[in-house]
């Protein structure tokens, strides 16, 4: 079977590697569940301190983080995934306006922060849309 170009493209999209930092034990399989269906590899973490060691475990194309979270943070987890691995895309996600400014300072590494609750046409959208983003990191 011969693919066109955008086909080739969605077909590269859809084998990202995903890791999934959520801890709420339901939306974290929920969004998991929702995005394997999407063709992605994903993997899931509790919080932020679990999800830094499986990302020191493997190459990631993409972290899907909460911000409101134990042991550490969305916020602190976006900082230290940014700093040791520079071409990770990372998506956060959160229910607290509050926390969505926290993420400010983060912009430059940060695709996005997706505002829950959301639908799962919304998450399989985000997530669509931060892995085609090309190193924007580069403002």
């Amino acid at each position: 079977m011969i693919c066109s170009p955008d086909e080739q493209q969605g077909a590269m999209i859809a084998m990202a590697r995903i890791l999934i930092t959520e801890d709420e034990d339901t939306l974290r399989m929920f969004v998991a569940r929702a995005l394997r269906l999407d063709g992605h590899e994903t993997h899931e973490a509790g919080d932020g301190a679990e999800g830094l060691e499986k990302l020191e475990d493997r190459p990631f194309d993409l972290l899907l983080s909460d911000i409101r979270m134990p042991v550490m943070d969305g916020i602190e987890l976006a900082h230290q995934a940014a700093a040791k691995f520079p071409d990770l895309k990372i998506l956060l996600m959160t229910g607290y306006a509050e926390q969505r400014e926290r993420a400010d300072d983060l912009a430059t590494k940060v695709i996005d922060v997706v505002q829950k609750p959301f639908a799962l046409p919304e998450i399989r959208k985000a997530v669509a849309m931060a892995l085609a983003e090309q190193g924007s990191e580069a403002a």
